[in-house]
């Protein structure tokens, strides 16, 4: 689930120990400054990138009169023009579309907050959230990060990656809770019952109070991405009455990569709506369908 990770004070404001000479990558380095909250000061972006005053002030200048970054008073902040790009990029992504019914299709049938995620080296990047008021109670936003072995939508996804381990290169990994898996042998324990079960679970692990339920989405044995239901630990439930629908929904998403624009009519069987809390009983449970092929 999301929030932006953020790096120690010292770390943020250190330069880097080699100044790019192309344009493009002082570009890239200047934008990735404002990889935080909050609004930068030119000072503050010298800091960060290592670059001479008068080149970054050259740079921003630019980059405020081509919309990609707003300059307030002496304050620098992203523009406009980025989040145009940021949203095409999610909107023509081919997972991103075949996703969004199906996300809705969750939120409706189990009244939780839907994620979509993609592995990014040892983060999740969130792409979608769905939600009702619920949605604004946890931190989560699209593009937002969180490290993958914390939350639920990573560790389906690090499961499958032939690479999981040696991609957490630390002796002890990074704990947002008390709860956080902390060591590469309690990591190595949990993704093998994630492939055993092909779900996975966060319980209170990224965020106090907070457990998501998730499953990866793919052809079998393999995750480009991953589907969660998160909410209060007290309306979640770490059974089929949750983990049905959501392995439901990563096949249908992963169905509809693959079919195409040409896909006409789902051959899953439609959630109901579910009843969600320490009450609610287990339905039928919905017929267990592998993904299709195309030849």
């Amino acid at each position: 689930m999301t929030g932006t990770t953020t790096l120690p004070a010292a770390a943020a404001e250190s330069p880097r120990s080699e100044t790019p000479s192309a344009v493009i990558d002082r570009v890239s380095l200047v934008l990735d400054a404002f990889d935080g909250p909050g609004r930068l000061t030119l000072a503050q972006i010298v800091r960060r990138t290592g670059l001479p005053r008068s080149s970054a002030h050259r740079m921003l200048e630019r980059l405020v009169q081509l919309r990609w970054l707003r300059r307030n008073g002496r304050d620098y902040e992203l523009g406009m023009r980025l989040v145009e790009l940021g949203s095409l990029a999610v909107h023509q992504d081919r997972l991103h579309k075949a996703a969004i019914p199906r996300l809705h299709e969750l939120h409706a049938a189990t009244g939780l907050v839907v994620h979509l995620a993609v592995l990014d080296g040892t983060d999740v990047v969130y792409m979608e959230k769905v939600g009702d008021r619920m949605a604004a109670a946890i931190p989560t936003r699209v593009g937002g990060r969180r490290p993958a072995h914390c939350t639920a939508v990573g560790k389906a996804m690090l499961a499958f990656a032939d690479d999981a381990a040696d991609t957490l290169e630390a002796d002890l990994l990074p704990r947002l809770t008390k709860y956080s898996i902390s060591t590469h042998a309690q990591l190595r324990n949990e993704l093998l019952k994630v492939r055993s079960h092909g779900t996975a679970f966060d319980r209170e692990e990224s965020l106090p109070g907070l457990g998501c339920v998730a499953a990866p989405i793919g052809d079998p044995g393999e995750a480009v991405a991953a589907v969660s239901v998160c909410g209060p630990m007290s309306r979640m439930m770490f059974d089929q009455r949750l983990v049905a629908p959501v392995r439901m929904a990563a096949m249908g998403i992963w169905r509809a990569v693959e079919d195409g624009p040409v896909r006409v009519a789902p051959t899953l069987q439609q959630m109901r709506p579910l009843r969600v809390g320490p009450a609610a009983t287990a339905g039928p449970r919905p017929q267990h369908v592998a993904p299709r092929k195309l030849a």
